[in-house]
Parts: structure tokens; sequence; C-alpha cells
């Protein structure tokens, strides 16, 4: 039986919003091992691919052929998946979309293709009682940003008139900008939330490396602040439900999204204790998407980064 390492508070302990930790863990043998795996290294949340993030969930859509979906996870995989978080005392579970879906694609086969696959995503993670699916924003493919972010947020309004009723929200997640995709900007993602019909449905999700490879600072507590701030004025308070907590390994503005481990790369330890420490993130997930594997001593890079952060609570 796998037993988390959290402890208990103690009657002498002061009680204070929960510093909800986790990591973005495999899901090979099944979905419920992300969740055992997690829970064993003392997570409070997890996030998981419901399936490759490399292999489309439906066949190319056109007007001659009807959407047939995909059936990589059965639904006694569901249940397994939920009981899994559930006795671990996981607090939320997040999962990431995936990657070759753009909503913002010019090509219309690729963006219609995008939406159905959205969808059956949505429904996949409303079955598992997963909170928030995490979303790029989409690629413009060189038709400039504000045609890509009008097609995103057309999308959107589709996803969420063809998933009426769910709970989950789509986190849109900021990027390290690039190519031509979007999110590097907040404004990028404000655009997108003013847009929509029903913005309620849409969360954040704010990558410590990619906003850091964008161009935004994070080192001191000015530079903390002040970034921030704009990302709160941009898209509002209260909008963030997960954090993804890498370091980076290219320098800032760099526009390359190449993750470290935490205090390994150019972003240091301090952003992460400001991070840690910034009450306004308390009791939301922050998500480990660092290198895995194991140090010279043998023990697991997770673990280890983990400890780093929760060492860094003041």
């Amino acid at each position: 039986m796998v037993r988390s390492t959290k402890r208990a508070k103690t009657a002498a302990e002061p009680m204070r919003d929960p510093l909800i930790l986790g990591a973005h863990m495999s899901i090979a043998g099944g979905l419920s091992k992300a969740a055992d795996a997690a829970v064993g290294l003392g997570m409070e949340t997890v996030q998981i691919f419901t399936q490759s993030p490399s292999r489309w969930s439906v066949p190319p859509v056109t007007a001659a052929a009807p959407v047939v979906r995909s059936k990589s996870v059965e639904p006694e995989e569901f249940a397994r998946f939920r009981e899994a978080a559930a006795r671990g005392g996981l607090v939320t579970t997040i999962a990431h979309n995936s990657y070759l879906v753009n909503l913002a694609a010019p090509d219309e086969a690729l963006r219609r293709r995008s939406i159905e696959a959205m969808c059956l995503e949505i429904e996949k993670c409303e079955a598992l009682g997963i909170a928030d699916l995490v979303v790029h924003p989409g690629a413009h493919m060189g038709e400039g940003e504000e045609v890509g972010l009008e097609r995103v947020a057309s999308a959107l309004d589709e996803i969420h008139r063809r998933t009426e009723g769910v709970r989950l929200r789509v986190a849109l997640e900021t990027t390290a900008g690039q190519g031509t995709t979007l999110g590097a900007r907040f404004e990028h993602l404000q655009r997108i939330l003013e847009s929509v019909s029903a913005p309620e449905r849409l969360s954040v999700c704010v990558d410590t490396c990619h906003i850091f490879a964008a161009g935004y600072s994070l080192g001191t507590r000015a530079e903390y602040d002040e970034t921030i701030g704009a990302l709160e004025r941009a898209v509002g308070k209260g909008r963030v439900r997960v954090w993804h907590v890498n370091d980076s390994l290219r320098e800032q503005g760099s526009r390359v999204d190449r993750h470290a481990g935490i205090g390994r790369g150019h972003l240091g330890l301090d952003p992460f204790r400001l991070l840690v420490n910034d009450p306004r993130f308390r009791g939301i997930p922050l998500i480990l998407e660092t290198p895995k594997g194991l140090d010279e001593s043998g023990e697991d890079l997770d673990a280890i980064n983990l400890r780093i952060l929760r060492g860094l609570v003041e």
C-alpha cells in the first residue's frame, strides 16, 4: 500500500492556508498510477496527461467524415483514478491538454480537429473529477496576434456551448513566446477573457519559467510585485488557479521554454521563496514540471524539488 509522507498538524502548530504542492506525473501503467506515485512522494496534488500528449484523440475532421472519438481511457480507469486520488487525500487534480491542439490555427481542418479534441478532453476530465485543464492558447502561424486571439476566443465559445454544465475550468497557460505562440504577454490572456461569452469558465495557469523567458522579472521583491501586479491587472484577482513552478535553463527574455530544477537555473531561489510565501496564492496548486530522474545519491528529483520549496516557507 502506498503511504503518504504528509505530516498531520499538531494542536501546537498554527493553522494557515495550505501549501498545495505536486508535480506532473507519468500515466504509464494507468492514470491511477500517477495519483499513487504523487501520494507516495507526499504531494497534495498531481497533474497528468489523460493520454499521450503527442497523439490525437480524434481523427482528422472533414465534412465527409464524422467524428470518431478515441476510447483510450475506459470508464473503469476513470473510477480507479478518482479512488486513488481520494484514498491518498489529494486536495485537487489537474490535467494538461495535448500539445497538438491549436485553437488559433488558420488551417480550418486543424482548428476543427482541435475543438473536437478539446471537447473530448473536457468530458474525460470531468469524468475523472479533475478541477482544471491547462491549455496553451495556441499559435497564430503567421496570421498575427489579433487574428489568432480572436480565433482562440471563438473556439472557446463553441467548446463552452458543447460542454455546458461541466464544473471544470479551462486554465489558459502563460507561454514563453517561442515562434508565433500566443500567451507570452498577460494582455493576450486578457484579450481572450474579455472576448469569450463565458469568462467565468476560464482560469489562468502561470508558469514561472515561461513568464521569465517571455521577459517578466521575478528576482527581487519589487520586480516580483510589479509582475504580479501586471498579471492581476490583466486577468483579474483570483483568476489564477494553477501555478507551474519551474526554473529556467535559459536567460530572461530568451523566449525559449527549457525547464530546470528549483534553484538550478537562471531564476534562482528568490522568486520561489516569494511565491510560496505570497498569501494571494496559498491554497492554489503549485505544480512541478521539472526534470525527472534521480540525483547522484539516488534520490528522486521530484522529492528534492518538493523539499526545497517547502524549505522556503517562512
